[in-house]
């Protein structure tokens, strides 16, 4: 006869107090919860590496969990400051560009083009407002392009900001990582102790946690590189500074819909205007067929996993993470949906008698 287990009252409020206690540790560690995820996420990108490390010298597992964080430093920290010193120069550059350009009346030169003029005509004649008069648009644009030396530099400022803040995070998350990789075998063998689930459970479960992080992250960074370096090499073709705007790609890669057209769309409109047509076609087809081809293929292809996520469900977890969570959300969005549809994978495993028993009545 099987021994089943029982719970009694001295077991239920054993659980109670550990839910009490497991929230107030999510408490104490929800400012930092951000980092725990990446150093987490990272863990399994770079764990093959730390693994060879590993198995020539055995015998120094902290020395090795330290040069694995040090490699990483080297790999991301450094050409981060030499692209974000590149990025700051060609910004600035491109300011004092703007700013010759319209000192020396090319806002009055744009304004007068044949199709300005006609796509203003239309907006006074059919739309509901007030009508647009040429001479307060180059107005507003001149102020606008005075003051845009002064939006850059604070706009600096405030990335630098952001960057002391990154390298602060970066700094915990290394901290988290040296740990997770020191002792990744007893924190997944005390894992799989805790969880009451069989072996077969906890492997597809832990398998799939592992897949979609890398898969999140894969296709989430790896599309904005790929879209960057194709825009930006794009946009330097037309004459345009590359690698700025080709960063600019990048990072309006993450926005759900719209992405990189927030970009590449404004300069072909752009070339158009200022008479440059060949360049324009050819800045429109490689936005449509290679920018946005990139997004359309390589992100599912990256990102489906072994869930059997579609794109219609990867878009929605990309899209929820995003509004839930902001750019944390790409990697918690997809997490969420593949844990959520193996554990329904499971469930239909564990009762499928049952169900099949209901479906028959």
């Amino acid at each position: 006869m099987t021994n089943r287990f029982r719970m009694g009252p001295t077991h239920w409020v054993l659980i109670v107090a550990l839910l009490f206690a497991a929230y107030a540790c999510f408490l104490l560690i929800s400012p930092y919860l951000n980092s725990i995820v990446m150093a987490f996420i990272i863990s399994l990108l770079i764990y093959p590496l730390h693994e060879k490390l590993e198995n020539r010298w055995s015998s120094c597992p902290n020395s090795i969990a330290f040069i694995s964080c040090l490699l990483l430093t080297f790999i991301i920290v450094i050409p981060l400051l030499a692209v974000f010193a590149a990025i700051i120069q060609q910004g600035a550059h491109f300011s004092q560009t703007v700013y010759a350009w319209a000192s020396d009346g090319g806002i009055q030169e744009l304004l007068s083009h044949p199709y300005i003029a006609k796509a203003l005509h239309i907006a006074n004649q059919y739309l509901p407002f007030d009508n647009l008069d040429p001479q307060q648009i180059a107005q507003r644009a001149a102020r606008f392009i005075s003051q845009f030396g002064s939006v850059l530099v604070s706009f600096s400022a405030k990335i630098l900001g952001d960057a002391t803040g990154f390298l602060a995070n970066f700094f915990l998350m290394l901290f988290v990582l040296f740990f997770l990789l020191r002792d990744r075998d007893k924190l997944v063998n005390g894992m799989r102790h805790i969880l009451p689930l069989s072996r077969s459970q906890e492997d597809r479960l832990l398998t799939e946690v592992e897949q979609v992080s890398k898969s999140a992250v894969l296709g989430s960074f790896l599309t904005a590189i790929a879209q960057a370096i194709a825009g930006g090499f794009s946009l330097w073709l037309v004459g345009l500074p590359g690698l700025f705007w080709g960063t600019m790609i990048g990072a309006a890669s993450f926005i759900p819909v719209v992405g990189t057209a927030l970009i590449w769309v404004p300069a072909a409109a752009y070339l158009f205007l200022t008479g440059d047509i060949g360049w324009g076609i050819f800045l429109v087809i490689w936005g449509v067929t290679i920018i946005g081809s990139i997004d359309n293929i390589i992100r599912p292809l990256l990102m489906q996993g072994s869930a059997g996520m579609d794109t219609l469900l990867i878009f929605f977890s990309l899209l929820g993470g995003i509004q839930l969570f902001g750019l944390i959300g790409l990697i918690y969005g997809p997490l969420i949906f593949a844990i959520t549809m193996v554990l329904f994978k499971m469930y239909e495993e564990e009762f499928k008698h049952f169900l099949n028993m209901q479906d028959n009545n």
